[in-house]
């Protein structure tokens, strides 16, 4: 007999936002397929009662493999992709070598946009579908020392701006989530990334990396940061953005998006860049 709940494929799925989304969809009678870059973190996921299998953005192959065993196990539909995984580069521009930045980018964007024109294909074969991203309220607000992601996260609002318009008569309704602090392993795997590719010794701004930058990075995760929320607040808007009749284009998570959201829309440039540098 077929399966006939409504399928979802999300990336990133090991911990924080995808691993509770996963959760959370599964209980509301989604069938999740929830993938993740490492195959141990796969296999604990399918313990937890999951359907779980490599996507790795950073690895053509997985993405390709990963998608052709979604449509194996549905029968070839799709009813939502939610692209979640990505990760953080902590440095100024200027210490960002092109390598470490097209590293995150493929991470951050074109795996996504490789993963996306699959969903799209079968989407438009069955005459809709959802299509959610995961961006940040750093989609729409550059901050100091986060250059690398925000960049990834700019292409992201771009990428999906346009592709709403494109997809308006295809069934395909295109989302943002768009999350301030949320409570993950997010500074943690950032701290790899950063120990991979900056050199803050030889940098202009070591003052910066030794009193504010790695002070805040390899800070005790168990104090959460002001305003940060769990990732079940994230899980609350995924679940409207893939469930309501005619969802928003955009959702904003945590107190700060509001804020930044609203200041960016009243603010000059001036005022709101020394909003930001104070943040």
């Amino acid at each position: 007999m077929d399966d006939e709940r409504r399928s979802v494929l999300i990336t990133g799925c090991s911990s924080g936002i995808g691993h509770h989304a996963a959760h959370a969809l599964k209980a509301r009678g989604w069938r999740v397929f929830a993938t993740c870059r490492s195959q141990a973190d796969c296999d604990q996921l399918n313990a937890d009662g999951l359907e779980s299998f490599r996507i790795d953005y950073e690895d053509a192959d997985s993405i390709a493999a990963g998608f052709a065993e979604a449509m194996v196990r549905t029968g070839g539909r799709l009813d939502a992709l939610f692209n979640n995984g990505a990760y953080a580069l902590p440095g100024a521009l200027e210490d960002v070598s092109d390598a470490a930045l097209k590293a995150i980018l493929q991470a951050n964007f074109f795996g996504w946009h490789d993963l996306t024109r699959r969903a799209i294909r079968v989407m438009r074969g069955q005459g809709g579908g959802r299509i959610l991203m995961n961006s940040s309220v750093l989609g729409f607000a550059g901050v100091c020392i986060r250059g690398a992601y925000v960049v990834t996260k700019f292409a992201v609002e771009g990428y999906a701006d346009t592709l709403r318009l494109e997809l308006r008569d295809a069934g395909i309704k295109v989302i943002l989530l768009e999350p301030g602090q949320i409570r993950t392993r997010f500074r943690i795997n950032a701290r790899a990334q950063y120990e991979r590719w900056i050199d803050p010794e030889s940098s202009a701004l070591a003052d910066l990396y030794r009193d504010v930058v790695e002070p805040r990075l390899y800070a005790d995760v168990n104090k959460p940061d002001p305003f940060e929320l769990g990732p079940e607040a994230t899980s609350r808007k995924i679940v409207r953005a893939l469930e309501s009749r005619r969802p928003r284009p955009r959702y904003y998570v945590t107190t700060p998006t509001y804020i930044v959201g609203m200041l960016k829309r009243l603010l000059p440039t001036e005022l709101m860049d020394r909003v930001l540098m104070k943040g």
